[in-house]
């Protein structure tokens, strides 16, 4: 079961059903199945005490994956910061919905057992976050409208 809350802030405007099949089908070409995921989409001053408290890292980011996965089913709770995904988006240029897909898909793949911590791994992800994303019908309609 995929949940969707908000601490702080406005619910995105998030297709649930949607983002709930293509997560499934994301996971599934891991040979994973979807257990008890659940989205916390908080603001930076929210992202920055969870991970100070439980990270123990004194900074912003745009997401926090805390992975509870057994075997083949993936868990997690998934903290995802609208304000760091806005400013991102405008960093590299992209639209608001397609950085926040790709933050969205990033915390799966984590969950998949994909890092992005050592050396070449940065690389991988962001492999898995293309081949992950062409899968999305909204984010491949987005990039041929840009």
């Amino acid at each position: 079961m995929i949940t969707y809350n908000t601490d702080g802030v406005k619910m995105p405007k998030i297709k649930k059903r949607e983002n709930t099949a293509w997560v499934k089908a994301v996971a599934a070409g891991y040979g994973k199945k979807v257990g008890e995921i659940a989205y916390i989409f908080v603001d930076d001053e929210k992202i920055l005490e969870v991970n100070r408290q439980y990270l123990q890292h004194d900074y912003y980011t745009d997401i926090i994956t805390f992975d509870y996965t057994e075997g083949d089913v993936i868990s997690g709770d998934l903290f995802i910061s609208l304000d760091t995904v806005r400013t991102n988006a405008e960093q590299v240029g992209a639209a608001y919905e397609q950085e926040l897909d790709r933050v969205i898909i990033h915390g799966i793949l984590h969950l998949c057992g994909i890092n992005d911590k050592g050396p070449g791994e940065r690389a991988v992800m962001e492999a898995a976050e293309n081949r992950a994303l062409a899968l999305r019908p909204s984010f491949a309609q987005g990039q041929k409208q840009d």
